[in-house]
């Protein structure tokens, strides 16, 4: 985790502005309707102000309502807007938030709201930001990160078939705290269009941003509203006419986007596909397998998971035990001693370190302790809410373990050594047979549904959460074995066979005794290779 004080000024603002072509593109599509009245809630430097200037005649009859709150970059705002606009100094969602009763204020809005983590929020800005949630009845996390309420608050004061353009991050469509703006967007808009682009805009973001555009509704819903997703990539994308596209766009609703917006990248076909396997009696949901829980929370791993050169130095051996938390602990799908002893010679933080014995420990116990003590561990969150600070909880080994994150997608881990695992991994107790869960764990299915259900972060690394891994489908039918696959998926993952190979490979093996046919799988392999580049942001 990072924190506050860690991080540049830039990030602490969210201050990462647009590129003037976007900013035409976006204001091409708000201007279509000859707005009166426009907002910019959190303007900079006054980017999206000075295209309107260049927008001339199209835009001189646009009354502008700005906000930045930082004076040196409102001045510059100023200096480059449309004669008659207002560039607010204060805070966005603080004024918005007494205004949100009334009336609707503005036909139109565009911007790229500050992309700001909750907990960097000042705690008025954090109190303004419940508030808003609030007022429309959206549950609020503190998971949330600013520009979420910048979106519900500037959609709230848009009348009936206004439009919004905005550049947002691409975790709109996936992540679960901006699932209650995902609702919003949903009841309020008849038409939501999100321009996905491949490549980062945002330098030193290292996050995907999206291009929405929406118009709210003005009765009720009919065919044809719903959510698009359009694929783009480069110039491409300043080449589009983005009221035709946002015309002739094929919007998907329903179940299919209740939650998350991911389904819309898949084709129709696709989302056939995947409801058809959902009722194959041999798919269940990973949930029905087994159940699912976080590991060992240490609050300073580097200091409670270590290498054999601490253990031996400080004459550690009685306290320590075999464990794994990343993808270098385990190349394979089985963690047993021999993979436990090449960790070892490799100089890997193979052991996690349990002081819960009880009684007095010995002094060279207490001279380790008293380091830990030194480097301020015991006032860190997780280590001062227990006593002593050292005693972690919670421990336990379980027959299955799953990496939190994946580059290509997950696997299973069948923990033959009884290994712990920190909360870099999650501990699964199986309902049914371990090494036939493991086995049947890799296959295109699997795989397409977690790129549908987990979310992704810079450097487009796959996370799942226990309640999001739990939804997965995984074929498991009746006759399900366990031994020979394991040993198969084990060798195959350590050899390195490319990902789509392995899940061809594995889809022949699990797909097919499942139910599906060969043209399926390979329907489904190639849905979640195309997820698996966008993800990536690769070629290949």
């Amino acid at each position: 985790m990072k924190f506050k004080e860690d991080e540049s000024a830039t990030k602490l603002r969210g201050g990462y502005y647009t590129p003037p072509e976007i900013a035409d593109l976006l204001l091409r599509w708000v201007l279509a309707i000859s707005p009166g009245r426009l907002l910019e809630p959190s303007c900079g430097d006054g980017v999206f102000l000075a295209a309107l200037v260049r927008r001339g005649a199209m835009a001189a009859d646009t009354g502008v309502t700005a906000f930045e709150i930082d004076p040196a970059e409102a001045a510059k705002a100023r200096d480059v807007s449309l004669p008659g606009s207002v560039v607010h100094t204060c805070d966005f969602l603080g004024w918005s938030a007494e205004r949100l009763a009334g009336a609707p204020l503005f036909d139109a809005v565009v911007g790229n709201p500050p992309f700001i983590r909750y907990q960097y929020l000042d705690p008025g800005a954090q109190e303004v930001a419940a508030r808003i949630f609030r007022a429309f009845g959206l549950p609020f996390t503190r998971h949330t990160n600013a520009w979420v309420p910048f979106v519900i608050a500037s959609l709230a004061l848009l009348r009936p078939g206004g439009r919004l353009a905005m550049v947002l991050p691409a975790e709109l469509l996936h992540v679960l705290h901006a699932q209650p703006l995902r609702t919003f967007l949903s009841a309020r808009c008849s038409r939501v269009l999100v321009f996905d682009p491949q490549e980062l805009w945002f330098e030193g973001t290292l996050q995907g941003a999206v291009l929405v555009l929406a118009e709210t509704r003005t009765g009720p819903a009919s065919r044809g509203e719903g959510v698009a997703i359009v694929p783009t990539r480069g110039a491409a994308l300043l080449r589009q006419e983005p009221d035709e596209v946002f015309g002739a766009a094929a919007y998907v609703n329903g179940p299919a986007l209740a939650g998350k917006w991911m389904p819309a990248l898949l084709s129709r076909r696709e989302r056939d596909l995947l409801e058809e396997a959902a009722r194959r009696p041999a798919v269940r949901r990973l949930g029905e397998l087994a159940e699912v829980d976080i590991g060992i929370v240490t609050g300073a791993n580097k200091f409670f998971l270590v290498p054999d050169a601490v253990v031996e130095r400080h004459g550690l051996a009685p306290w320590a035990f075999p464990m794994f938390g990343r993808s270098e602990h385990v190349p394979g799908v089985v963690y047993d001693e021999a993979v436990h002893a090449a960790n070892r010679r490799a100089g890997l933080p193979g052991h996690f370190l349990w002081f819960d014995g009880g009684g007095d420990l010995p002094g060279r116990v207490r001279a380790y302790l008293a380091a830990g003590e030194a480097a301020g561990l015991p006032r860190r969150y997780k280590c001062r809410i227990r006593q002593p600070w050292y005693r972690v909880p919670s421990v336990y080994a379980t027959p299955v373990g799953m990496l939190k994150r994946s580059h290509h997608f997950p696997r299973l881990i069948r923990n033959r050594l009884g290994a712990f695992t920190t909360d870099t991994a999650y501990r699964l107790r199986p309902r049914v047979e371990p090494d036939a869960l493991v086995a049947s764990f890799v296959n295109s299915l699997t795989a397409l549904c977690a790129e549908l259900e987990g979310r992704h972060y810079g450097g487009g690394v796959l996370e799942l959460v226990p309640s999001e891994i739990e939804k997965l489908l995984v074929p498991f039918p009746a006759a399900a074995s366990g031994e020979p696959e394991l040993r198969n998926l084990d060798r195959a993952v350590r050899d390195g066979l490319a990902p789509g190979e392995l899940l061809a490979r594995q889809d022949a093996a699990v797909l097919a005794p499942a139910g599906l046919t060969p043209g399926e799988a390979e329907e489904l392999r190639g849905a979640w290779a195309r997820l698996r580049v966008r993800r990536q942001r690769t070629d290949s």
